[in-house]
């Protein structure tokens, strides 16, 4: 039997968790699916799928088969995406993901010259401020900022951002303005949710690394709330500089403790681990690239 189709039967019946239903999505019939998978198993000399009357669940080693087929079938497709139309044209359904604020604040203005530089492409986009599974849910392409996390994907670094210290000047004329970090749990901030350290922030000064704990009066997961609550004076808060540049220049919020500095945060390009990358990945990211790091708030 043809090896690559015993693996696409074997992958499909393990998705789908059924013999039916891969027969009907493959447009085959349920005896041909279930030989196939036979087969593979019979010229494996292992059992992949455990079968009963009810469900089928795989075998340790099916689940190690699985990732592995899903490798071989993830790279046939990208071979596939380099050679299409003419060999290396960005072409058919991008698929991105990105953060709400940064996608509405700095993505959205760049699309329509993206899809004018490439007109065989379409583009999907969802915005959303939870971590997608790129491979799971059918994405090409994410957007994400700060430190990653998932090992398995490629990453590529598009520009950065500063995080800021800030307040508006009606809360320091309230409140006055903090001398050193550790001040800062004696005074309001906003906590954004998502931030990966949390409650605690680290600043690099003129003696080293500061980490200071901070307990907020108010929570959420959206940078733009935040960034309004803070500029009617409800607090202290790291933003980053994609989010406040205009109001840093013109005063409405005012960066605090300049000599202590917060991390800069990378903004990344990530997509699934493949030896291949697809023409219109590849396009996206470079074009990307090219226009976010000539963003002002990039030097900020």
């Amino acid at each position: 039997m043809d090896k690559f189709q015993e693996i696409k039967v074997f992958v499909t019946v393990a998705e789908l968790g059924s013999f039916v239903s891969a027969s009907q999505s493959l447009r085959m019939s349920k005896a041909a699916v279930s030989r196939y998978v036979s087969e593979l198993e019979k010229r494996l000399g292992v059992r992949l799928i455990h079968r009963t009357t009810r469900r089928l669940s795989l075998t340790p080693e099916g689940e190690i088969f699985l990732a592995r087929c899903r490798e071989i079938l993830i790279s046939i497709e990208a071979s596939e995406d380099e050679i299409q139309t003419h060999g290396f044209t960005a072409s058919g359904t991008l698929r991105v993901t990105g953060p709400v604020s940064f996608g509405i604040k700095h993505l959205a203005p760049l699309w329509s010259d993206f899809l004018r530089a490439y007109p065989s492409l379409k583009l999907e986009l969802e915005l959303s401020d939870r971590v997608i599974d790129l491979v799971d849910e059918g994405y090409d392409l994410a957007i994400r900022i700060g430190q990653l996390s998932d090992s398995t994907l490629i990453s590529r670094t598009l520009t950065s951002t500063r995080l800021v210290l800030c307040a508006s000047p009606d809360y320091l004329s309230r409140r006055g303005a903090p001398n050193h970090p550790s001040e800062l749990a004696q005074h309001e901030t906003f906590a954004y949710s998502l931030l990966s350290t949390g409650d605690s922030w680290r600043f690099i000064g003129p003696g080293g690394a500061v980490d200071v704990r901070v307990t907020s009066r108010m929570r959420s997961n959206n940078g733009d709330t935040g960034v309004e609550v803070c500029l009617r004076g409800g607090g202290i808060h790291l933003w980053p500089t994609f989010l406040i540049e205009d109001h840093l220049r013109s005063g409405r919020l005012i960066e605090l403790l300049p000599e202590f500095r917060a991390p800069t945060l990378g903004i990344n390009a990530v997509y699934p681990s493949r030896k291949l990358v697809s023409p219109k990945v590849r396009a996206a990211v470079e074009f990307l690239e090219t226009r976010l790091s000539q963003s002002s708030w990039a030097s900020i």
